[in-house]
């Protein structure tokens, strides 16, 4: 089923917004414990969030399949790419592999799921996969001497391609909030005890804080809510296509963030990525999961959040 157009656009420009944010927390303070802050505070945010407006708490196999859904779209995708770049990956190495989920999560799905690859869709997978390696194409020389820490990077994006295609299969009943703020606890655990394994430490404590504030209202409570709703609505290989277009919407952020460069390759990704967005929005349809409360998950400030569904 077709995503709404404003909500494709608000998970595009929150999780792009996440990575040069994310350059600036691992630079206030050290990655894991920006991570376990960022977990363990959004989880317990997300929960009060789902006791004020009344939504129901996954319970029995469902609190399972959202344990599972949490250790692998939250834990293992952003520990795995942490770990990455603390073995010596390049960011843009690492933006460049996770950008591949399109691909990955259209494979998986059709072994898993058992989803009729059309022409349609491997045409979008190849755009999408064109878009992300033409955004990135000044990174992928650093690719031979990535090391043995490109391994963790696989690794995180396995997480997230896993995790959706699970959150697709098991998770279509659980309310996207509720999931979302169990996902997050469940998160803070491993990230905790690498914290501890690691070592914590603060260089610069309010860019710190204020990057945490914004990680956990945008990032985590959010893009990753929203996200899980879109897949709801177009499944697993549907809204991983949009991980197209985000490795050039998050260069334009740096550019304004961080001062780096933006080279042709990104609006090039850009126009690639929308074109695979566009063909794979026209593909089958699918039944979207039923949320009981509102169209989209709700916020903490403003209850809910409404796109142009």
């Amino acid at each position: 089923m077709r995503i709404p157009p404003m909500l494709a656009v608000s998970v595009i420009v929150l999780y792009a917004f996440g990575y040069p944010l994310g350059a600036l927390g691992v630079a206030a303070m050290s990655p894991f414990l920006l991570l376990f802050l960022r977990f363990a505070i959004s989880g317990v945010l997300m929960l009060g969030v789902v006791r004020v407006t009344g939504r129901r708490n996954p319970t029995g196999a469902a609190l399972g399949h959202a344990v599972v859904v949490g250790l692998l779209t939250q834990a293992t995708q952003f520990l795995g790419c942490y770990l990455g770049l603390r073995a010596g990956v390049p960011a843009g190495v690492a933006a460049l592999i996770i950008g591949v989920n399109p691909a990955v999560t259209a494979v998986v799905a059709r072994l898993v799921l058992g989803e009729h690859l059309t022409v349609r869709r491997a045409l979008a997978a190849v755009l999408g996969l064109a878009a992300v390696v033409t955004a990135c194409w000044s990174t992928v020389p650093a690719l031979a001497h990535a090391g043995a820490g490109i391994g963790f990077t696989l690794l995180g994006l396995a997480g997230i391609a896993l995790g959706g295609v699970y959150q697709q299969r098991f998770c279509g009943d659980v309310d996207p909030v509720a999931g979302n703020a169990v996902g997050m606890l469940v998160a803070a655990v491993p990230a905790g005890a690498l914290t501890l394994l690691f070592g914590a430490s603060v260089l610069h404590p309010v860019q710190g804080a204020v990057v945490l504030v914004l990680m956990v209202l945008l990032s985590s409570m959010t893009a990753t809510t929203l996200y899980l709703r879109v897949i709801g609505i177009a499944g697993a290989s549907g809204a991983a296509m949009l991980f197209a277009v985000i490795p050039s919407v998050s260069a334009l952020f740096a550019f304004v963030m961080l001062g780096e460069p933006v080279h042709p390759g990104v609006v090039v990704g850009l126009a690639l990525g929308g074109a695979a967005c566009a063909i794979a929005s026209l593909g089958g349809r699918r039944t979207p999961a039923l949320d009981r409360e509102v169209d989209e998950p709700a916020l903490p400030e403003t209850g809910t959040l409404r796109s142009a569904a």
